[in-house]
């Protein structure tokens, strides 16, 4: 299992005042990522999920990105980056 924190740049809380429930509404529909959290961190979207696949963080960004594309659209200038990646192990 993967943790991966992607953050969202170029998008303020005054231009997307509903990113959190927009958000955990639409990766309701994108059940092979378990959400962790969504903040704003000063004007920075955080997201943090898990997945057994995604070991560089490059699936939960991209569809982080389609997610602010379908919701804020029109939103020019934004950037998408993964932060962190951690192999969760759950073995003891």
């Amino acid at each position: 299992m993967f943790r991966i924190t992607v953050s969202c740049e170029g998008i303020t809380p005054e231009k997307w005042p509903a990113a959190m429930s927009d958000i955990r509404e639409e990766f309701g529909n994108r059940q092979w990522h378990h959400v962790i959290d969504i903040r704003w961190l000063g004007q920075t979207l955080l997201l943090t999920a898990e997945n057994d696949y995604d070991s560089n963080g490059e699936a939960l960004a991209d569809d982080f990105s389609d997610t602010i594309a379908a919701y804020a659209p029109g939103t020019p200038g934004y950037s998408v980056r993964v932060v962190a990646v951690a192999k969760q192990d759950f073995s003891a």
